[in-house]
C-alpha cells in the first residue's frame, strides 16, 4: 500500500466557479473525492491539501518528508512560474513529484510557459482538465507498483 499526497496551490479552492472556460466546472472537493476513491480502489491512501499561501505549502512539503509519501501530485498553480522557494522545498523533501495543470500552459500567456518544477518532476500532465489529476494518480500508482523502484 502506498500513500500519495495531492497538493494544490493558490486559487484552486475556487475551481468550478473561477474561469470555468479555462479550468472547467469540477470543484476541488469533487476532484479530491474522486482521487481518494480511486486510490482506495487500488489499496492506497491519498491525503489532500490546498493553500493560497506559499509558506503553508512549503510547510506541508516539509511535513510530508516524515509521512512515507510515495509521490506528491502537485498543481502549484501560479507558483509554477514564480516560486523558487517551493521548488527548493520539493527538492529538500526528496519526494517524487508529478506536476499537474488543468489548462495547457504552453497555449497561454508567455509568462506561463516556464515551470520551476518541470525539470525536477517525474513528469508533467497539462491541458486535460480534471482528468489530468486522474492521469497523475494512475501514473503514481503504476510507479509505486514497480518492483525495482525505491519509492
Amino acid at each position: 500500500m502506498a500513500h500519495f499526497l495531492l497538493l494544490n496551490g493558490p486559487n484552486l479552492n475556487l475551481l468550478g466557479s473561477r474561469e470555468p472556460g479555462v479550468y472547467g466546472h469540477d470543484t476541488l472537493p469533487a476532484i479530491e473525492q474522486r482521487l481518494a476513491a480511486r486510490a482506495a480502489e487500488h489499496g492506497h491512501t491519498l491525503s489532500c491539501f490546498q493553500s493560497n499561501s506559499e509558506g503553508t505549502l512549503i510547510d506541508r512539503l516539509h511535513a510530508a518528508r516524515d509521512e512515507d509519501v510515495a509521490c506528491v501530485l502537485f498543481n502549484p498553480a501560479a507558483f509554477t512560474h514564480t516560486s523558487v522557494a517551493l521548488r527548493d522545498a520539493l527538492l529538500a523533501s526528496e519526494l517524487a513529484c508529478i506536476e499537474i495543470h488543468l489548462s495547457n500552459t504552453a497555449k497561454r500567456e508567455a509568462f506561463r510557459h516556464h515551470s520551476y518544477f518541470a525539470d525536477i518532476a517525474i513528469g508533467t500532465i497539462t491541458g486535460f482538465g480534471a482528468q489530468g489529476y486522474v492521469m497523475a494518480l494512475d501514473a503514481a500508482i503504476a510507479r509505486a507498483a514497480e518492483p525495482t523502484r525505491e519509492n
